[in-house]
């Protein structure tokens, strides 16, 4: 059957090798009648890379490594395919790619400037890259706001915050009393310190539910992802983080809710398959068959939850503090995290020495009020290199 573009809605995915990115193509490819992709962007899988564009066949193509742009481009000399480099390249996809929807799946703050960028013309960004709300959510909103009448919106891809964002359609803002955000618990959930002392990146890189790349897999285990998100939340839905709850659910079946003034509560429950929400962001207000199967719950028994245990993962209230300090501080939290996770996947320090380290370079830290994108950047570079210098 021919396929009407002219109701194909053009998609830029950043980070198209990954978890978020190899599961929008399976959306796009099992809907070619709705979308098509104009834009792909990747840090240096060349191999996969290549395999999307000449399937999938986007006119602009991005690698964020120098080195893999140059093999890609030389691999893709026989197709009319543009190949850029670094983050100009990411910038000139935000820019001046033909896309409808701008879905940003990214790891670490390289994804801030090409979402703004995306605002900027006002397109709606499906947004995976939670460092572009946790670092920057006071110019991202400000933008978004600024471009609202130009068609620009933030449809979440996150289970949790698109289970939240479903929750809150059609309800008044001011009748929320808190938001409910749900996690696993990681492998080691149940677990005490002492019994973490040893625990190696084999141990950590597992998830009980969900496939993730590596590093997110490490924030889960040590709950640092969901602080991350409850930072990203309180940006989303206006919420301060104080009334953010975070709640264990190991099943993973329900995804997040919403508790409201009159004591009411939603709770968003599917299978833990991370299509549905980027589907339903693509989609976004349409609801279409999707790709997981519908959930059972009376196969899967009772939907329990726990509070989570702070004083051995230090990661959520290191992140409630990092939010109350506001300004500088959330970019110092992300930052040495993602260096200490790095040291951590390298056989440099212990898991609970992760802690520690995101610590520590909060302690050294002055944090900014309201800062700007330099100082942002600048925040960053100074979390990192306290983390490093641990290790000297």
């Amino acid at each position: 059957m021919e396929v009407r573009r002219d109701k194909t809605k053009k998609i830029a995915v950043l980070g198209v090798t990954g978890s978020i990115g190899s599961q929008t193509l399976d959306i796009v490819r099992r809907h070619p009648e709705d979308f098509c992709l104009t834009a792909v962007a990747a840090d240096r899988s060349v191999d996969r890379t290549e395999k999307a564009v000449r399937e999938f066949r986007p006119g602009i193509v991005c690698m964020y490594s120098e080195e893999a742009a140059k093999d890609l481009r030389a691999r893709l000399a026989d197709l009319p395919v543009t190949v850029l480099a670094g983050m100009d390249g990411l910038l000139a996809i935000a820019e001046e790619a033909d896309y409808d929807i701008f879905l940003n799946a990214v790891s670490g703050m390289i994804g801030i400037r090409p979402t703004l960028a995306a605002i900027g013309r006002g397109r709606r960004i499906a947004l995976a890259n939670k460092e572009t709300l946790v670092a920057a959510g006071h110019l991202v909103m400000a933008k978004v706001r600024e471009h609202t009448k130009d068609g620009a919106e933030i449809i979440p891809v996150d289970s949790e915050h698109s289970a939240i964002f479903q929750c809150l359609k059609g309800e008044n803002p001011e009748s929320v009393r808190r938001i409910l955000l749900t996690c696993s618990g990681g492998i080691f959930r149940g677990r005490k310190r002492e019994e973490l002392l040893d625990a190696t990146a084999s141990d950590a890189l597992v998830n009980p539910n969900w496939v993730m790349g590596r590093k997110i897999t490490v924030d889960t285990a040590t709950l640092v992802n969901k602080g991350l998100e409850v930072m990203e939340a309180g940006w989303l839905f206006g919420v301060p983080v104080r009334k953010i709850d975070v709640l264990v659910h190991p099943k993973s079946l329900c995804h997040s809710g919403v508790e409201f003034v009159d004591g009411a509560q939603i709770l968003q429950t599917a299978s833990p398959d991370m299509r549905l929400p980027i589907q339903y962001a693509l989609y976004y207000p349409k609801r279409v068959p999707g790709p997981t199967p519908v959930l059972d719950l009376t196969e899967k028994g009772p939907v329990a939850f726990e509070k989570p245990d702070t004083e051995t993962f230090r990661g959520l209230p290191l992140a409630y503090y990092a939010a109350e300090r506001g300004g500088t501080m959330p970019t110092v939290y992300n930052a040495a995290d993602e260096e200490a996770v790095a040291q951590f996947l390298d056989g440099k320090i212990r898991f609970l020495d992760i802690y520690d380290r995101i610590e520590g370079a909060m302690e050294a830290h002055r944090a900014k009020p309201d800062p700007d994108l330099s100082e942002i950047l600048e925040a960053e570079k100074e979390a990192r290199e306290s983390v490093r210098s641990f290790l000297r």
